[in-house]
């Protein structure tokens, strides 16, 4: 078995659902880029057609099962998904031709394919409860019936992977302790279990292919972690830290071999990215694997190991990889656009693959592929025919100086509609996190936002990742304040480009954008002219104590960044928008799901109280059978219609459209 993770050193923990996502010193040099300015091309308008909401979201969304299962059949001839095809998603197979079949029908809560058995075509599910997170492990039966094999109200879990001789699946689950996840063997037969690791608080980061070795992740602080092993076949089996190290240098794990002889594990020890070593399990050896310009990603063997596939984080566009190892040269895959390739799943005799592709104007498309002559083909159409492809924008790479001249990168989409003479107003996009990355792709929201007529800046402020180390550490207990500045700065550089109103620009984010959204309105009232709060961050001391208890080993790390809330009351009282509400003047949206646990119900049920006491137009829009993000198609619709409709009201200043209406009855009378 092999847990395959896109890993992110120093992940973000609050990262927006929805939101585009997946680490410099002010003097450190820009990394080379195609960067441009969002102004280097003259402006000339064209009229685009506009589109709705409903029909940006009938964008179907699809998924390959897990990198850790079987994703063909066992007869090859169909592949195991998830898709929201019906507006929530299910677990489905697909044929060559692209043909679906439906394993589950759920109408309520959302199931996501994990595995294939490998004998036969049961398959492995996890769901939770309407956005709760308390995910289950399931097995769909031969006649379709569903089994939960992780039962408990409190018990959240999830499936790791397969030992390579695929006798023995492993799941993860907090049952024994809320704060940690001990690592179970299932017999595939029968379903009969047994605790192989007794945990004690780290994260469970892979099990080699011949079910020998475990390895261990563990966060000392946000820049700073480890990794152990454990021979699970000792006689007593104990974790070996095999990263001893001193100062902060931040350790993770890619993947095992396919031969269970060697370690593939990410450090940032050499430089300011994260480059790929291996360990040799046996004589402690290690090697550089991977070194780039830019983050490792991933790395991960094809299941007998004659292919290597990596992916490299290039200033927001993910590029893979997948080399031969068997020839020496990298295998080219022809018939797809030009865009992001991920989730690469092989076939049982390694003859084909299966994978997705994302563009900035088309969502993830699965395709399969066969690896001798690289020939794809594609099996999905997750665009709506309805929209025209070249009504939607591609992004640009840009960057701006922030208040103290350091470089902020930024993701941008201008509207075709806009020229000098036709001005749009602009939203500063801000991503989750703390730590997370707005990058390239495609987006059903922003793409609504800018065929409607907004300019959107995503903006990666000081700590988000991709950009180096030091650049990811520079908000540490400083969240709120020069990271707000550098959001303040992306509306100062919107006022500079040609074809954007300067009298007309927003702010919009979730998780912790939402956070920055209400930062900003509160403590720099007169800089953007509205806010779009999504799931936000308002009171920190309580989301801080509040964390949800699977978020145990995490804890240390996200109190060195953000403060230890019994230790730091008085500066995380003072970045607390909730704290500084009745300085909110300007029109405000909030987005809210009932069931999060991440940013509880109450932080955006009392900001909007403060802020309206304050008299300030607050707008408030509560999903109740949402968590931290969207997982049901029709919310999503009314979310960005809310967006819209807001923002044209408010920033447009366009009349309400039942104020339209009435004006225009009114008329005819």
């Amino acid at each position: 078995m092999k847990l395959r993770t896109a890993l992110a050193l120093g992940a973000s923990m609050l990262a927006f659902g929805c939101a585009q996502t997946q680490e410099t010193d002010t003097t450190a040099p820009t990394p080379p880029s195609e960067s441009a300015d969002a102004s280097d091309t003259p402006l000339v308008g064209v009229e685009v057609e506009t589109y709705p909401a409903a029909l940006f979201h009938e964008t179907t969304s699809y998924s390959l099962a897990s990198s850790g299962g079987y994703v063909f059949s066992a007869e090859g001839d169909e592949i195991l998904a998830s898709t929201d095809v019906t507006g929530i998603f299910n677990a489905v197979t697909m044929d060559e031709t692209g043909a679906i079949t439906a394993l589950t029908n759920s109408n309520s809560d959302a199931i996501y394919a994990q595995s294939f058995f490998p004998e036969d075509n049961r398959a492995l599910l996890t769901s939770d409860g309407g956005g709760n997170e308390i995910f289950h492990v399931y097995v769909r039966e031969k006649d379709g019936t569903l089994r939960d094999l992780t039962p408990g109200e409190e018990t959240r879990a999830s499936f790791v992977g397969w030992r390579g001789d695929g006798e023995v699946f492993y799941v993860q689950t907090n049952e024994r302790d809320p704060q940690t996840n001990d690592l179970y063997a299932y017999r595939a037969s029968d379903y009969a279990r047994e605790m192989i690791f007794q945990n004690d608080g780290k994260d469970i980061a892979g099990v080699s292919p011949d079910g020998r070795w475990l390895a261990l992740s563990k966060d000392r602080t946000n820049a700073d972690s480890n990794i152990f092993l454990v021979d699970l076949l000792a006689d007593e089996p104990t974790q070996r830290l095999i990263t001893e190290h001193e100062g902060d240098i931040a350790y993770g794990v890619y993947d095992f071999t396919a031969d269970s002889e060697t370690l593939i594990y990410a450090t940032n020890e050499y430089g300011e990215f994260n480059q790929a070593w291996t360990y040799n399990l046996a004589s402690g050896e290690r090697s550089p694997l991977i070194q780039a310009d830019w983050d490792v990603s991933y790395v991960f063997d094809s299941p007998t190991g004659r292919y290597l596939v990596s992916a490299i984080n290039n200033d927001a566009l993910t590029e893979l990889t997948i080399l031969d190892n068997q020839t020496g040269e990298q295998v080219a895959l022809s018939n797809i656009p030009d865009g992001e390739v991920g989730q690469v799943r092989f076939s049982r005799d390694e003859s084909e693959i299966a994978f997705g592709v994302n563009t900035d104007t088309s969502p993830f498309n699965l395709y399969m592929a066969d690896l001798e002559t690289g020939a794809a083909t594609r099996l999905t159409s997750a665009l709506p025919e309805a929209i025209d492809e070249d009504d939607l924008v591609t992004a640009k790479i840009v960057r701006y100086k922030s208040f103290d001249g350091l470089e902020i990168p930024a993701v941008f989409y201008m509207p075709k509609q806009a020229s000098a003479e036709n001005p749009v107003p602009a939203l500063v996009w801000v991503h989750g996190g703390p730590g997370g990355q707005t990058t390239r792709g495609y987006s059903a929201t922003i793409q609504h936002l800018v065929n409607h007529g907004y300019a959107v800046l995503g903006a990666n402020n000081r700590g988000s990742s991709g950009y180096g180390k030091t650049f990811f550490h520079l908000d540490d207990q400083n969240h709120g304040e020069n990271d707000l500045q550098d959001i303040v700065y992306g509306r100062e550089y919107l006022e500079g480009v040609e074809g954007i109103d300067p009298d007309k620009i927003g702010i919009i984010g979730g998780s912790y954008g939402g956070f920055m959204v209400a930062a900003a309105l509160a403590f720099e009232p007169e800089v953007f002219d509205v806010g779009v709060n999504i799931f936000g961050v308002t009171n920190w001391l309580r989301t801080l104590e509040s964390i949800p208890p699977w978020w145990g080993s995490f804890r240390d790390a996200l109190y060195d960044e953000m403060g230890d809330p019994a230790e730091d009351e008085e500066r995380l009282r003072r970045i607390s928008p909730l704290f500084h509400a009745d300085q909110i003047t300007k029109p405000l949206l909030v987005i809210q799901g009932a069931n999060d646990p991440r940013v509880l119900q109450v932080e955006s049920d009392e900001l909007v109280e403060a802020a309206r006491a304050n008299g300030a137009t607050v707008e408030y829009v509560l999903f109740p059978d949402e968590g931290h993000g969207f997982q049901k198609r029709e919310n999503r619709i009314t979310a960005s219609e809310a967006y819209v409709s807001f923002l044209n009201t408010y920033l447009k200043g366009e009349p309400a459209q039942q104020e339209a209406d009435a004006a225009s009855e009114a008329a005819a009378d």
